[in-house]
């Protein structure tokens, strides 16, 4: 054989045989989830990136009373809308002044209630967190798992404060305890209910009391997609 048939002969094996070596390497596994991030997937969190507006009316009705609040939130750019009654104010998160703070504190709050569970997974740096197996809902006394969600005791709006998440294997928060200051006994306790898919975020209209006495529910709720 020819000294340069057998060096191509060669080659062309060793060629075949490292492209051989290439199919037989396993596949990594993939990464285990945090349950934070357990959380926020089971609510859609993988469509959030698609969000191009947000736009949803805060109710709560208390005993007799009812106050309501509209937001428009532009994600991409930061932009949020705030509608009352009596006024309307458009502005950037980046950019606050005095009274835009302000008016962003209630933004805070009322998106929290809507998408706490992404929420939780975009302040994980600002938290501290413990999660629990098997332990009873207060509400409907259910076995459940138990995510306690405490924020640091300097910074944002409300400093320090706690909340148990509960859920069951699918990841979804059936009720929650908030505690305010992270002191040991509840402040508030309500359902999380009546799911509904918006752009493919899992959205909770309903939040209420045991015995009904106070409902927090969103209606007007809508999100554009790209």
């Amino acid at each position: 054989m020819k000294p340069y048939l057998l060096t191509f002969l060669l080659g062309l094996a060793l060629t075949i045989g490292c492209k051989n070596e290439k199919k037989t390497i396993p596949v990594e596994a993939e990464k285990e989830l945090t349950v934070l991030e357990e959380l926020a997937y089971a609510n859609g969190f993988e469509n959030w990136n698609k969000v191009q507006e947000l736009k949803f009316t805060f109710n709560v009705d208390r005993d007799t009373s009812h106050f309501e609040r509209t937001w428009i939130w532009k994600p991409k750019i930061n932009e949020v809308t705030a509608i009352n009654a009596t006024d309307t104010l458009t502005y950037l998160r980046k950019d606050m002044d005095s009274v835009t703070h302000k008016t962003n504190g209630g933004f805070i709050n009322d998106k929290y209630w809507l998408i706490a569970p992404i929420n939780i997974l975009w302040d994980e740096h600002s938290i501290d967190y413990d999660h629990s197996q098997n332990v009873e809902a207060p509400i409907s006394k259910k076995t459940m798992q138990k995510l306690t969600v405490v924020y640091g005791s300097e910074g944002g709006y409300t400093p320090g404060d706690a909340y148990d998440f509960y859920f069951g294997d699918d990841f979804m928060v059936k009720e929650w305890v908030f505690r305010k200051g992270n002191q040991a006994e509840p402040s508030l306790i309500t359902t999380w209910e009546d799911y509904v898919d918006m752009g493919g975020l899992k959205i909770a209209k309903m939040h209420q009391k045991e015995d009904g006495s106070f409902k927090l529910y969103f209606t007007n709720v809508t999100v554009k997609t790209n």
